[in-house]
């Protein structure tokens, strides 16, 4: 079949089971969009108010589901709009194909109007990307795009199609979309038996939880391990949801912001089984000082992060969930009854707490996680909003908890709430924002209006950039260089503006009766929710010291 490489592009979307994108459409990219008009039946476009809340958009509606998130864009500013959102899924492993249309072939390297190299630019954010100059190479490109980012570790790839070749004929003919197995050729009998063995020898083992089970689908077999082990559990900010935070074995988060518990634990246990987790620096703080009196044993699906930040006993390399299942197969029951013991009474001493009046956002989070009994879509931005809703409510189940952690991008989290709400609609999803970062991509509550979708953004506003205010106030003897925000913009007016409801709420009684309404509503509800400007995350690990140095909270400021 003869068609152009616009409707090439768009058939190989259909092949993939694409049904919804994100995008916003110029000029190099017109044909695309004339043709997604023609298939508006069968792909949901969602316009933007920006191409970075597109990409956004795509990297929730991918972490809320699993499948692949797409984007749109046209050339030039179109496309480096869009590199913030690429980079904040290649650090967190989030399967996405970015779309975007260039200036024609022969235009090329010209400085042509509206012409940027966006494959050199993207080239280190991206697991792969392709510039098409060909038509006849359109669609195998576009489906080896796909299989790119779901295959092994996930991530996002990059494609570029001068306009001339969206406009350009060639042959296309059906393909059903390739099979992605699991990857477990990359461990064998041997490696199971040595992580065994391991874990038979120890007398004190911890297991910490990232990001890498969620994404290989393993909570299920996760859960089994934790009961033959029989052993506390930690995880990282990105695998919250991976082990049921209500279970008893669950001791919280770990790291800068973790668990005392927790991070005492990981400091006494002889063997740390980490599963799905590079070790990343807000997690290991002293790298020196992280789980020095124990062996540890690495389970992931990339060879690269093992030994990278930390030297590791061992490792399995290969798919998390086939590895789980492998050692499930033969591991006998373990009993540690005087180490779990020893761990609970740090837990019974060591609890989460804040100051007992007023409005604050862990009352926030606590109060969220109340009234939703739990069973809400959280998405946040990041700084102290981010950590309250990792630390106070209780994640039981995978692909709860969308944030930005490898690269921390402020602003990623109304657009990324977008594209899950449309992914999960029978989920209520709620945006946990600071001030700041809701001045990053406000404009995105529009397109949830335009969209009709219930998204409850509920920013925690204590007109201050918090949590560098909070390093401010610790390490730079409270010299507030440019993170006051006490101006006279109106959230609520902005959000009524937009064409959503806005409340601002000032103590407990008034966030649960506006909080109450907003559940109800069937369109987006901005609650604006002044609390103090020194309201500090505890407990904290300094930069550089050991996680064993857990501060609990500074008390003579």
């Amino acid at each position: 079949m003869l068609l152009t490489g616009a409707q090439i592009v768009i058939e190989c979307l259909k092949e993939q089971g694409v049904s919804t994108v994100f995008g916003y459409p110029g000029g190099a990219i017109l044909n695309l969009y004339d043709e997604l008009y023609r298939h508006k039946s069968e792909i949901r476009h969602v316009l933007s108010s920006h191409e970075q809340g597109a990409a956004h958009a795509a990297d929730g509606y991918a972490r809320a589901t699993g499948k692949t998130g797409v984007c749109f864009a046209t050339s030039g500013p179109g496309a480096t709009n869009l590199v913030t959102g690429i980079a904040t899924a290649y650090m967190d492993s989030v399967p996405l194909v970015a779309i975007t249309c260039n200036v024609a072939v022969g235009l090329l390297g010209k400085d042509s109007f509206q012409e940027i190299d966006i494959v050199g630019i993207t080239t280190p954010i991206t697991k792969h990307n392709f510039i098409v100059k060909d038509v006849t190479k359109l669609a195998d490109t576009i489906r080896r795009a796909f299989v790119i980012a779901q295959k092994g570790r996930p991530g996002p790839v990059l494609v570029d199609i001068p306009k001339d070749v969206t406009a350009n004929q060639g042959e296309y003919v059906f393909t059903e979309p390739a099979e992605i197995p699991r990857r477990t050729h990359t461990f064998r009998e041997s490696d199971i038996q040595r992580a065994i063995a391991m874990i038979e020898a120890a007398h004190r083992p911890y297991i910490f939880v990232g990001g890498g089970t969620i994404i290989s689908e393993a909570s299920e077999e996760l859960a089994e391990f934790v009961r033959k082990v029989d052993a506390p559990v930690s995880d990282t900010l990105m695998g919250k949801g991976a082990f049921d935070g209500t279970h008893p074995l669950y001791m919280g988060m770990l790291g800068m912001h973790g668990t005392k518990t927790s991070n005492l634990g990981v400091c006494e246990c002889d063997l740390l089984l980490a599963i799905g987790s590079r070790f990343s620096d807000r997690v290991i703080g002293n790298a020196a000082k992280f789980a020095e009196n124990a062996k540890i044993l690495q389970i992931d699906i990339d060879p690269a992060e093992v030994n990278k930040n930390i030297l590791v006993t061992d490792s399995v390399i290969g798919d998390i969930r086939e590895i789980l299942r492998a050692i499930n197969g033969k591991l006998k029951q373990q009993e540690h009854k005087e180490w779990i013991s020893h761990i609970m009474e740090y837990k019974e001493q060591y609890p989460l707490c804040y100051r007992g009046e007023g409005l604050s956002g862990p009352f926030v989070v606590e109060e969220i996680y109340r009234m939703t009994k739990g069973e809400a879509l959280i998405v946040t931005e990041v700084g102290q909003h981010q950590m309250w809703a990792a630390q106070f409510y209780r994640y039981k189940n995978p692909r709860t908890f969308l944030s930005s952690g490898g690269l921390g991008t402020m602003g990623y989290g109304l657009g990324a709430a977008i594209g899950a709400q449309i992914a999960r609609p029978d989920k209520q999803v709620i945006n946990i924002a600071g001030d700041g970062c809701f001045r990053m991509n406000m404009n995105e509550i529009a397109t949830a209006v335009r969209q009709k979708l219930p998204i409850i953004e509920v920013v925690v506003n204590n007109q201050v950039l918090g949590m560098v205010r909070q390093w401010q106030n610790l390490f730079y003897e409270a010299r507030y260089s440019e993170t006051i925000l006490d101006d006279a913009t109106d959230f609520v007016k902005l959000a009524e503006a937009m064409g959503a409801t806005g409340y601002r709420v000032t103590t407990r009684e008034e966030f649960q009766e506006a909080f109450a309404k907003a559940l109800q509503s069937e369109s987006p509800v901005l609650l604006d929710c002044r609390i103090d400007k020194d309201e500090k995350v505890w407990p904290m690990v300094a930069p550089g010291a050991a996680i064993s140095e857990v501060i609990m909270e500074v008390t003579n400021e």
